[in-house]
């Protein structure tokens, strides 16, 4: 395949007031920050950051930990291989043993965040960096743990994009395709633990991290509670779609530059706003999505579903036994990942059910 408009560190569009390449000295291969990593970048509340992302797909031992041999035997140039997901493949600290395969661009240190505030972190825009992605099953992980993959060896897929589908055969050398429409979103947004020990990158948390929400295209709203001074955010586990629930593993995993802003929330105007959050909230267009997390999928659905309520009661002042109605009749569960060791499930509250009413801290 030839290279369309291949996003190489520092070329293309850069729309933040800063730009925050993906290399050695600004990723962790594996592991999120914590309160001991010094960011790469510092911001003022409010600024946006243009962030360079890197796919592990395709840079992984089992694919050779060579994307440039990997990407070019599957028919790419060369020169559309991602020059910084070559440098880190090659030279990025990992322990493929202890550590999660993601790679984490950060952290970013923002002014004025203090822990119990929330950092609200604004997808403004979304760049495919390549026109291919990869697919991946592997042994021991995904839905159907110990029945796929079918053979001793890992399932890795690679998924070309033509405009904005991605494309997959039917059966191995076949001709006839399906496409499927694409929605890119960043996998893996979150801010640092308190602490010295960087958690590992696949389990999601309250501080977020691989939370899987394919919810949080352009334009949606993640909001953190902050745990250390700083908030230290930092992205990463970029897709170009996903399907919820995310069952053989991996989906559509490909590289992206990310244009974010990075706003600090008050604890009081937090409160006012959404109540005690402490778990990651998203906010779109047309949704408010407290989430559940837990390793049991069936605690998780709890976890989601207390969130809700708990939402409801402080946003709208909603009786708890009305809220719990209302959830039961309007809106909908659905479940962000079940692959992650830690599995989500996320709800989606229409707020044009509640356009009548004026909520407090409505700014946030």
């Amino acid at each position: 395949m030839s290279p369309t408009e291949i996003l190489q560190p520092g070329v293309g569009p850069i729309g933040g007031e800063h730009y925050l390449a993906a290399s050695p000295q600004t990723v962790l291969w594996g592991r999120l920050p914590c309160a001991a990593d010094a960011p790469v970048l510092t911001v003022a509340s409010g600024a946006t950051v243009t962030i360079d992302t890197v796919s592990h797909e395709g840079i992984l031992p089992d694919q050779g930990q060579d994307p440039l041999a990997y990407f070019t035997g599957h028919g790419v140039t060369a020169d559309a291989v991602l020059a910084d997901a070559v440098e880190i493949a090659a030279t990025s600290p990992r322990d493929p043993l202890l550590d999660g395969p993601h790679v984490i661009t950060g952290p970013v240190f923002v002014e004025g965040a203090e822990v119990g505030d929330l950092l609200k972190i604004t997808v403004e825009r979304l760049l495919p960096r390549v026109p291919y992605g990869v697919i991946s099953n592997r042994h021991g992980k995904g839905a159907l743990v110990g029945l796929l993959p079918r053979g001793p060896a890992n399932v890795s897929v690679f998924t070309p994009v033509d405009g904005g589908t991605g494309v997959l055969p039917i059966a191995d050398g076949g001709e006839r395709i399906v496409r499927f429409p694409l929605a890119p979103f960043l996998g893996t947004m979150g801010v640092a633990v308190a602490g010295d020990e960087r958690p590992h990158s696949v389990p999601p948390g309250a501080h977020g991290g691989n939370i899987d929400i394919n919810l949080l295209v352009e334009g949606a709203v993640l909001y953190l509670p902050v745990q250390v001074r700083g908030a230290l955010a930092y992205v990463g586990d970029p897709h170009f779609a996903q399907g919820d629930g995310e069952v053989a593993l991996t989906a559509l995993e490909a590289s992206l530059r990310a244009t974010l802003r990075f706003e600090v929330v008050p604890r009081a105007e937090a409160i006012a706003a959404f109540g005690e959050v402490t778990g990651p909230l998203v906010r779109t267009g047309e949704y408010l999505v407290p989430t559940g997390l837990d390793p049991d999928l069936n605690e998780a659905m709890r976890a989601a579903v207390r969130a809700a309520l708990e939402l409801l009661q402080a946003r709208y002042g909603m009786a708890e036994h009305l809220a719990y109605a209302y959830l039961s009749a309007a809106t909908d569960f659905d479940i962000s990942q079940v692959v992650d060791i830690v599995c989500g499930v996320h709800a989606r509250i229409r707020e044009a059910d509640f356009a009548a009413i004026v909520p407090p801290g409505s700014g946030a």
